[in-house]
């Protein structure tokens, strides 16, 4: 069982619920412009690293006559997905060794994946298993605004907590995590080389502020929530990661803390008290056909 990438890199609950809110149909024009694909035609879709399924479940809704299969190498992943996202073939697979014979694909795509595989194997497996004329999206998270609630500010306990763990992480190395990183201009002319063409970028912008009256309070709670599960589970990480650094007891301590936070930010939302923290995504699409 590979369960890696959600045991010390990103959480299930982090990648889930982070992105079921940047893949909310609110956001579904964007994307679909962008991705410009036949909605009428019965394609096969592949995703790649698909993590815990959010996008694969969005691809399903966005496109209901199309086939979606969805591969990642982390098997908590996969698990969780098949729970949550019902309609998709899920299944364990390398992106850079897909179980798929060629010219298989109508479309292939991956979301914040390519910064993490070497170029020529990331893209050389998408050209084999597509079909000629096929399309090839790759979905990048690009620089955003972030501002948190004065709630959730770290006290002096939860400071010296991530001094501590800033110390001895070396997940980023260890992990080979965002290894082949690549600017905005580089990405469409990687797409490019590795021989692709028509190629075309456009960016998504993901909005995401509780206290803005335009979004339902179930949403604005699944946006708190969300920063919720991220600290969590990033909390949960250092001790897999760092474990001779920290007692079973330091992580519950900072999860208590963590869990009240928010909360505090549930409660103040439900009161009317507006904090307006937001997190402002910006997505990158780069299209290109084979």
């Amino acid at each position: 069982m590979n369960n890696i990438w959600s045991k010390y890199v990103q959480g299930t609950k982090t990648l889930y619920y982070s992105r079921k809110l940047r893949f909310d149909d609110l956001f579904s024009e964007q994307y679909i412009r962008l991705f410009d694909l036949d909605a009428k035609k019965p394609l096969r879709i592949l995703e790649l690293g698909c993590g815990p399924g959010a996008l694969a479940g969005a691809l399903h809704r966005w496109y209901p006559t199309a086939e979606i299969t969805a591969v990642d190498r982390d098997s908590e992943f996969i698990r969780f997905a098949k729970e949550h996202e019902p309609g998709v073939n899920f299944a364990e697979g390398d992106a850079t060794a897909l179980p798929f014979a060629d010219n298989t694909f109508d479309v292939t795509i991956s979301n914040t994946v390519a910064e993490h595989i070497e170029p020529s194997k990331f893209y050389g497996e998408q050209l084999r298993v597509l079909k000629p004329g096929g399309i090839c999206l790759v979905l990048s998270s690009r620089k955003g605004i972030n501002i948190s609630p004065g709630c959730t500010d770290f006290d002096e306990h939860e400071t010296r907590f991530w001094k501590k763990a800033e110390q001895h992480d070396d997940s980023m190395d260890r992990f080979a995590v965002c290894k082949y990183p690549m600017s905005e201009a580089e990405m469409p002319a990687i797409m490019t080389k590795y021989g692709f063409s028509g190629v075309s970028t456009g960016f998504v912008t993901i909005d995401l502020t509780p206290d803005d009256p335009k979004y339902p309070p179930s949403l604005a709670l699944d946006m708190i929530n969300a920063n919720r599960y991220t600290a969590l589970d990033g909390i949960e990480s250092v001790l897999h990661t760092m474990p001779e650094h920290f007692s079973v007891e330091e992580i519950e301590e900072m999860k208590r803390l963590t869990n009240a936070k928010y909360d505090t930010r549930i409660k103040q939302y439900q009161r009317g008290e507006k904090q307006w923290d937001t997190n402002v995504s910006i997505i990158m699409v780069i299209r290109g056909i084979k």
